[in-house]
């Protein structure tokens, strides 16, 4: 009786045990696809604010004052902010945890994005995109790292990662035509205050359906390292854009360059040396992953600085409204949804390296295409050549982002993540400032735009052949 009474005991402990195994298993199956939706809002609002900032330049110009300069300090704020911090950020996560500090950026970034909306003036509007960017650079990294951790197969995290750009893509795409609206119907400041439902929704998720990763608390923060790259980015920014004003020969441009030289060289001696460095050089030993990230910069001078042009041709040359300009650019960014999430399906197919770089090369010809434009020429002459950069775009960011997590451990990818993003957000910087200050020349706005799209063809180009000749040597698994 006994042993039976015994047996009995254990049938009852093993089906209580499969029975919580199996709701656990039911109850996480809402959480997955709920994470991602988390963090498809945190990318997104990131790159919402990108493409409706770019829309309302123009208006922001009329209201506040200031010329193309100053419309690239608020554009450059943010991203000079995103890419400075997001190192720092990736490593937080890991230290900290990422879904803890994923919900303090959303924080920030919704704080600061009421704080854009009340700006008084220039100085203050450009400060507040600052603290913006400093918001998104906590996001963005911390973001991937949960992805990573809720999807930890390959095929699995590809397509997520594919998710979670696509939603990226339908904000770039929603922005315009978004910003277009609330410009004309309420003004240029409803564009930031968009953020706050946003933000509430994403933080309210995140609360209540993502898990925590695990905290790695002997993980330092490498602030010496931190303070150098902010210089040295805030440097190089800054020479590029008042060198296209003050002339690429005036004394403060000159110092700009030599402090951003100087802080660079620090903030690689840095990095060597430190025990717990904010940048890991030991990373770009692998192949996979310094291509990958050089890849990442180089798209990212192109594109985005070829938006802000395209933002001031559409609006100062052919006296486009902030909606007509949003209406422009739709169809340009509605490409990059369906072709985020055809990237994926493509790499399994063919591999990763070549669908990066047919994107590159489909974006260079692209802009190649572009080159007889004038201030004269139809929208509808240029629109199948802005379609086929975007898609481009669409076409590489997946497999990028997907191969360059992959190429490192899991326990490294807040960092991973980082690196990833701020060398594409340093892309950013380079590009609104470079080609800012390129079409910036008094009467040269046309001679610059046609130099801008030629160098971010040669640009798109070099991306091709780096993650080529990277993939061809990658040994096969």
């Amino acid at each position: 009786m006994t042993s039976f009474s015994q047996q009995i005991e254990t049938e009852i402990k093993i089906r209580a045990r499969q029975q919580r195994s199996t709701t656990d298993r039911n109850d996480a199956r809402p959480a997955i696809p709920l994470t991602l939706a988390a963090m498809s809002l945190g990318y997104g609002v990131v790159q919402l604010d990108v493409t409706i900032v770019n829309t309302a330049l123009a208006s922001i110009s009329a209201s506040l004052g200031g010329g193309v300069a100053e419309l690239q300090w608020v554009v450059n704020a943010y991203t000079i902010a995103f890419a400075a911090f997001i190192l720092t950020a990736g490593a937080l996560g890991d230290r900290l945890g990422a879904r803890r500090v994923f919900m303090a950026g959303f924080v920030i970034f919704t704080a600061a994005s009421l704080a854009c909306a009340l700006a008084p003036n220039a100085a203050s509007l450009i400060a507040a995109r600052g603290m913006q960017g400093f918001g998104a650079s906590i996001l963005v990294p911390n973001s991937l790292a949960l992805l990573n951790h809720a999807f930890p197969d390959d095929r699995a995290r590809g397509r997520a990662v594919a998710v979670w750009a696509a939603g990226a893509s339908l904000a770039l795409t929603a922005g315009p035509f978004v910003g277009g609206a609330l410009i004309t119907l309420i003004g240029w400041r409803a564009i930031f205050l968009v953020n706050l439902p946003v933000g509430l929704v994403g933080l309210w998720l995140t609360s209540t359906h993502v898990a925590e990763t695990t905290r790695h608390p002997k993980h330092e923060l490498d602030l010496p390292g931190q303070l150098a790259a902010i210089l040295a980015l805030g440097s190089l920014a800054g020479a590029l854009i008042e060198g296209g004003v003050r002339g690429f020969d005036d004394a403060f441009v000159v110092v700009g360059f030599v402090v951003a030289a100087a802080t660079g060289v620090l903030f690689v001696r840095r990095e060597a040396r430190a025990q717990q460095p904010m940048l890991p050089l030991s990373l770009f030993a692998q192949p996979m992953f310094a291509a990958s990230t050089l890849v990442g910069l180089l798209v990212n001078i192109a594109y985005y600085g070829l938006i802000f042009v395209l933002s001031l041709y559409f609006q100062e040359v052919n006296g486009l409204s902030p909606f007509a300009t949003g209406l422009a650019f739709v169809p340009m960014l509605a490409a990059v949804l369906p072709v985020n999430l055809l990237a994926p399906r493509l790499a399994e197919r063919i591999g990763a390296p070549p669908t990066i770089a047919t994107g590159a090369v489909l974006s260079a010809c692209a802009c190649l295409a572009l080159l007889r434009i004038a201030p004269a020429t139809s929208y509808l002459a240029m629109c199948l050549q802005l379609v086929a950069m975007s898609a481009g775009l669409g076409l590489l960011v997946p497999p990028l982002t997907s191969t360059l997590l992959g190429s490192v451990a899991k326990q490294r990818s807040g960092v991973a993540a980082g690196v990833l993003n701020a060398t594409r957000q340093t892309g950013s910087v380079l590009g609104v400032a470079l080609f800012g200050a390129l079409v910036g020349r008094s009467g040269a706005f046309m001679a610059g735009m046609h130099a801008a799209l030629a160098i971010a063809a040669i640009v798109l180009v070099a991306a091709s052949l780096v993650i080529w000749r990277s993939g061809s040597r990658a040994p096969s698994r």
